[in-house]
């Protein structure tokens, strides 16, 4: 039996000891250019958040890679050294709901 491909929506948030903003920003830059597929990247001296989608049969296999993210490209984009701060995901259903024009709270 074959488990359904679910669509999953990650927020990545990550911070440490602070540096220049402009080195971030373009920090963050590069890794736009090495993982085209990200939805939004923005950066301060001290954090930074990333949001895209991806594909798994379960949050936790989503949770697993979206915690490699940034390790993975830390030499190749020059990313500051900081550590995962916050982690989000949620189905697609639910970031659509969320995010539908006129939802009530």
């Amino acid at each position: 039996m074959e488990t359904a491909v679910r669509h999953w929506h990650v927020t990545l948030t990550l911070g440490g000891a602070a540096v220049e903003p402009l080195l971030a920003r373009a920090a963050v830059q590069r890794l736009t250019e090495e993982r085209p597929f990200l939805d939004s990247v923005s950066a301060t001296g001290d954090t930074a958040e990333v949001r895209f989608w991806d594909e798994g049969e379960s949050m936790l296999d989503v949770a697993s890679l979206a915690m490699r993210l940034w390790n993975e490209h830390r030499e190749t984009a020059r990313l500051p050294d900081w550590e995962v701060v916050g982690l989000e995901i949620v189905e697609k259903h639910i970031h659509d709901r969320r995010t539908r024009p006129g939802r009530r709270a």
